[in-house]
């Protein structure tokens, strides 16, 4: 309750407590034939402290009794007074309707009177200052006109200009420059309104009525001129029809022109008729008549939308899905198919809600709209201005030098795998930013007071020190992996990378990728207010039941790490693991990936691998036994594959693998069939099987050279003896190959011995059974 309003009660039920606290000394008094003075009766009480402690808690219960009544009385008034929300929108509505009824009655009752020429319509009407007001507003507003259309019509070679060098100029992005010749355009625009609104004031005030005084009919229309042409041409900046290049939207010629002058019809209908002839019809008719005018055109103005509206819903609903498909990312896509089907309701929401609030607010909905209008479709042509400009600047692919390239040739793909995520994720916070700011224009949310509590506040903070820190990961990322590229690549200078540093950088780049990931999703949580302490505890726990439960896991990484510390084995060596030979392809910390000879590819974990034999550590030895027949010299075989490591040796294709002279390990076996000679050769690590195969073909050439023998298998054929030591009869034909022919004499029926025949051919066939020897 306020203390001033208060104050009379206060002062009167404290006279009333004073009289009833007088009243038995009055009394007294009376008897005695005398009358004190009220004031000094009232000090009396004041000065006994026993009254005057009766007396504050007397007038303390009063004014207890006096609160509950208010209060009382308040909530019954608020019971009464406010109905449910149903009922309100239902009291709206009938207010709504019935003013709209009062107002058109009143609207024919005046104009009945004026046609009937009634006596009060007649007397509050003159028809001669109405004529002459009515010529002298004409005159403003064709001088008016015409010198805007003819200002403009001086501008236009300007515009024409401005528009060409945005579709053909070079130096900027596209966006950029649209941005700019745009911005020119609307400064020259405003420039050729505000020339025509000073030269349509001047001639008001000094050609048209009483020279040097501006009406008050010629400053409506001016002021209403200013504020609509204004309006026009921000609709222009969205919607140029005659220049391609002056267009924000990214709409043909013919909708540009379509939508331009249905939106300046629109926008004149109602500023014109409620900024002019609403005001006049006021003055020289009726205010009623004036308040239903303006009804009359809302609604015809809202009519007139609907059906534009409705009229299009189909065409540019077939326009945005086309838009749709070329959409190059999934979230647009998805965005411009459902405004597509929803845009006309948004649209007749619009025009629904300016009516509403036009009827019930009368007298400030006008603005409100108009501003509201003017911050939502800046805010939305902002944003995608913005978004557009995103996409040309680092949208595109990102190309790097050829120097750059060639050194870090795994940095350009990685940015433009990047790239497209950040896009997506900025122009989420752009579209959220647009509808906040929409919001706040129509009222339905406050974004300032948003952002000034804490709530607001403490999210903004968050999710800037959150990109802050992905951006300073990402940064890290590309930096550290980037180097170790750099280290990697045999063309930076360093030459080729040995198989151990290309392992070792391999692995070390995936444990700096897990370790950058999981640093950062720790920060980030601990940044958002998350307790990261039990998470780090519950992994801890994790990892220890995870060791348990996957002793051979652990075996895996525990192996594999000391493996790669004693650098047993690198990508690329020729290794034995765990029983299969071949090229490492892969190293992993728990595994090695081996190809064998055949192509097949084998997984072998660590905890499987006792023994890892490595052909390519340091160097590589060739070990050849070649074998020569009985007959033949040994050093002369000798001297031959001595000759034959010279001819090694001078080759252009393995000369250079060789590291030591040749070593003559000697005679190692005398075998069935041959005497076998041992030598060594030395090779750069992996050679050593090319060098072989090269050298046992010199042995060859030069053995087949000096005429030595390398023995091959031979076969006897034993054709039996009767007791008499006599051998039958057999007819024996053997088949040489082509080129060396060689034969034997069959034996004698009489022969005592028996026959024996070496054929290099072990498949001939023979009349007669027999045993077969090997020999």
């Amino acid at each position: 309750m306020n203390p001033l309003r208060a104050l009379p009660a206060i002062l009167g039920w404290l006279l009333i407590a004073l009289v009833a606290f007088a009243a038995p000394a009055q009394a007294q008094q009376a008897d005695a034939g005398s009358e004190p003075p009220a004031y000094s009766t009232l000090a009396d009480l004041l000065e006994n402290e026993q009254s005057r402690q009766q007396l504050i808690d007397q007038l303390r219960g009063m004014a207890g009794d006096v609160a509950a009544s208010e209060t009382a009385a308040a909530e019954e008034r608020n019971a009464s007074t406010e109905p449910s929300l149903p009922r309100q929108l239902a009291e709206a509505t009938s207010g709504v309707v019935g003013d709209i009824g009062s107002q058109f009655t009143s609207l024919v009752e005046v104009l009945s009177g004026l046609v009937t020429g009634s006596a009060e319509a007649t007397s509050s009407f003159d028809m001669t200052a109405f004529t002459s007001a009515a010529i002298n507003l004409g005159l403003v507003i064709l001088a008016t006109i015409v010198l805007f259309l003819v200002i403009r019509r001086l501008a236009r070679p300007l515009f024409t200009r401005i528009s060409q060098w945005s579709l053909n100029g070079q130096g900027l992005t596209p966006v950029l420059r649209l941005v700019l010749c745009v911005a020119l355009a609307a400064v020259i625009d405003v420039a050729v309104v505000a020339l025509a609104y000073v030269g349509g004031n001047l001639i008001a005030t000094f050609a048209v009525g009483e020279t040097g005084e501006l009406s008050t009919r010629a400053s409506l229309f001016l002021n209403a001129f200013l504020v609509i042409e204004l309006l026009k041409a921000a609709v222009r900046m969205l919607f140029s029809s005659r220049y391609e290049g002056l267009r924000l939207l990214p709409v043909n010629a013919g909708d540009a022109s379509y939508w331009n002058s249905w939106i300046a019809r629109l926008i004149g209908m109602v500023g014109y008729g409620l900024m002019v002839v609403v005001p006049l019809v006021n003055v020289y008719l009726s205010p009623t008549m004036g308040e239903s005018i303006g009804t009359l055109i809302m609604v015809s103005a809202f009519i007139y939308a609907v059906a534009v509206v409705l009229r299009n819903r189909v065409r540019l609903r077939d326009a945005l899905n086309h838009k749709a498909s070329n959409a190059t990312m999934a979230a647009s896509r998805v965005s411009l198919q459902l405004f597509a089907r929803t845009w006309h309701l948004f649209a007749l929401a619009y025009f629904l809600m300016v009516l509403v609030l036009t009827l019930t607010r009368p007298e400030d909905a006008l603005p409100f709209v108009l501003f509201a209008t003017l911050k939502t479709l800046a805010t939305v042509v902002v944003g995608l201005l913005v978004s557009s400009l995103l996409t040309q600047t680092i949208g595109r692919r990102i190309r790097l030098g050829d120097d750059l390239r060639r050194k870090l040739p795994l940095l350009e793909p990685r940015l433009n795998s990047y790239v497209p995520n950040a896009l997506r994720v900025i122009r989420t916070l752009i579209l959220i930013t647009v509808l906040l700011v929409v919001l706040n224009a129509w009222g339905a949310f406050d974004l300032a007071a948003w952002y000034a509590s804490e709530a607001g506040s403490g999210l903004v903070g968050k999710l800037i020190s959150v990109a802050v820190i992905l951006v300073f990961a990402v940064a890290v990322w590309l930096g550290l992996a980037s180097l170790i590229e750099h280290k990697l690549n045999p063309e930076t200078g360093g030459g080729v990378p040995s198989a151990r540093a290309q392992t070792l950088l391999a692995l070390f780049r995936n444990a700096l990728a897990i370790a950058i990931i999981t640093m950062t999703m720790m920060i980030v949580l601990a940044e958002i207010g998350i307790n990261i302490g039990p998470l780090i505890a519950g992994a801890g726990v994790l990892g220890l039941a995870i060791g348990f439960g996957s002793q051979k896991l652990v075996q895996d990484i525990i192996t594999g790490i000391f493996i790669q510390v004693e650098n047993a084995m690198n990508t690329g060596d020729v290794v034995t693991v765990g029983g299969i030979t071949g090229t490492a392809e892969k190293l992993s910390i728990r595994s090695v990936g081996i190809r064998d000879l055949s192509g097949t590819y084998h997984l072998v974990p660590f905890s499987s691998v006792d023994t890892v034999s490595n052909y390519m550590r340091e160097f590589g030895n060739h070990v050849g036994e070649y074998g020569i027949a009985y007959r033949e010299s040994i050093d002369e075989a000798i001297e031959q594959l001595k000759l034959a490591f010279e001819d090694l040796k001078a080759s252009e294709e393995h000369g250079h693998k060789l590291l030591e002279p040749l070593t003559v390990a000697g005679v190692v076996a005398l075998a069935d069939s041959s005497v076998n000679i041992r030598v060594v050769i030395k090779t750069t690590p992996g050679d050593q099987w090319a060098v072989g195969r090269a050298y046992n073909r010199l042995v060859k050439l030069r053995f087949d050279e000096a005429g030595i023998e390398i023995p091959f298998p031979h076969t006897t054929l034993y054709f039996g003896e009767d007791k008499a030591g006599r051998s039958p009869a057999a007819n024996v034909r053997v088949l040489e190959p082509k080129g060396r022919q060689r034969t034997g004499d069959a034996p004698q029926g009489d022969d005592p011995g028996h026959g024996i025949q070496e054929t290099a051919d072990p498949e001939h066939r023979t009349p007669t059974g027999g045993d077969v020897e090997e020999s």
